[in-house]
Parts: C-alpha cells; sequence; structure tokens
C-alpha cells in the first residue's frame, strides 16, 4: 500500500493529472454556484419580511447555511464528478506507469454517468446517517471504517471493470476483500481533512489503478505457478 500511495502521489502532481482535476473541481464550483443563486434567488421571492433588517439577516444566515454545507458535501460531489473522469486518470495512469500491459478499456459514457451518480449517492446517504455518531467519541472511527469501505469497494471495481465484468471485478474485489478494505484507509483517512479531501477522489483512482495492478499481478502469478506445482 505504501508503494502504490506514493506512485499515486506522483501521479497526482503529473501535469495531464492537474488538468482533470481542474475540471472535476470547476464542475463542483459550478454546481454549487448554480445552487447557491437559486437559493437564494427563491429566498428572496418568497421569504417577504416585513422588516428590511430581517430580511437581510434571513439572507446572511443563508448564505453561511449555504457555505457549511457546501464544505461538508464538498467531498461527495467531488466524487460524483471524479467518476465521470475515472478512466481519464486510470488512462493517464497505465500508460505511465504499466506501459507494457494490455491498457483498460473505458466504460461508456453512460455507464460512466450512471456508476458516478451512484457513488456520489451512496458516499452522500453514508455521511448523512453516520453524522449523528459525531456527538459520540465513536463518530470519527465510524465514518473512516465506512468511507474506507466505501471507497475500497467503488474505486477498486471501477478500476478492474477497465480489464473484466463487472461480475469477475466484484469476484475478484470480494476474494481480496481484507486488501481492499485496508487499502481504503488512506483515502478514507484524507478524506476528512478539509480541503485535501477536494482531491481525494481523483488520487484514489490513481492509488487503486496501483492497488489494482498489484493483486491482478499476484493473482496471474499464482495461476501460473498453480499448473505446475500440480504437475
Amino acid at each position: 500500500m505504501i508503494s502504490a500511495a506514493l506512485k499515486a502521489l506522483s501521479d497526482v502532481l503529473s501535469p495531464g493529472f492537474r488538468a482533470i482535476l481542474w475540471k472535476a473541481l470547476g464542475l463542483t464550483i459550478l454546481l454549487f454556484i448554480v445552487l447557491l443563486a437559486a437559493i437564494e434567488g427563491a429566498i428572496s421571492l418568497f421569504a417577504a419580511f416585513p422588516w428590511p433588517w430581517l430580511s437581510t439577516l434571513a439572507a446572511w444566515l443563508t448564505g453561511f447555511g449555504l457555505i457549511a454545507v457546501f464544505l461538508l458535501l464538498m467531498a461527495p460531489v467531488t466524487a460524483l464528478f471524479a467518476g465521470l473522469f475515472l478512466d481519464d486518470v486510470a488512462a493517464l495512469v497505465e500508460r505511465r506507469d504499466y506501459p507494457d500491459d494490455p491498457p483498460g478499456r473505458a466504460a461508456d459514457l453512460w455507464t460512466s454517468i450512471v456508476m458516478a451518480i451512484e457513488f456520489g449517492l451512496l458516499m452522500l446517504g453514508v455521511f448523512i446517517l453516520v453524522l449523528p455518531l459525531w456527538f459520540f467519541a465513536i463518530g470519527p472511527a465510524v465514518m473512516v471504517a465506512a468511507n474506507a469501505y466505501l471507497l475500497g469497494r467503488e474505486f477498486f471495481t471501477m478500476t478492474a471493470m477497465r480489464h473484466m465484468s463487472v461480475r469477475q471485478a466484484r469476484a475478484l474485489r470480494k476474494a481480496h476483500a481484507g486488501k481492499v478494505f485496508a487499502a481504503g484507509l488512506p483515502p478514507a483517512l484524507l478524506a476528512h481533512v478539509p480541503f485535501v479531501n477536494l482531491f481525494v477522489p481523483l488520487y484514489a483512482t490513481a492509488y487503486f489503478v496501483h492497488i489494482y495492478k498489484a493483486i491482478a499481478g499476484r493473482g496471474e502469478q499464482s495461476g501460473r505457478q498453480g499448473p505446475a506445482a500440480g504437475g
């Protein structure tokens, strides 16, 4: 995992990776700006107060509330848009670090959109469910464990799907569930660092390309050695 984490960090700093990152972040910020403008407009239309100072106070409170929501939901929304660029990131990492391996197959646009929405909503749902636990000492540990599972499951499966069917990718993940969960811990911890979490989805994509290569490589080696040992 340490080797994969260092390789992914090197990938993150590459020019091609940064271009994809700015696209994902740009779409995320644009979405929040549109939502902010729409909610502010709706409040100004439907929330009519007899006192101007109360209208101003409501506008300010709404603005601060939306900023708080922006910070809390930035990671799930960034994950949603990052899913749209997963194949671009994976292809970049494969060309750079595994030039001799067969290239992966990019998913079609509709599949990418559906999986990105599913993953974004799943992260949001888990975040909302676990959020009350932050009032207890166990809350942060539960959140990290939940994110490690989600990040490991989704990113490993999506990365593996570039080289095999969905069923095979899920079977491979289940066969190495412990390793995939452990691999999800580093990005899960980074996901709780403000503003750093903006980079986690794309970083996790590069990271899990290396994790997949390590697991699939060991599987291929054991497969080749199995018959020989049996003979």
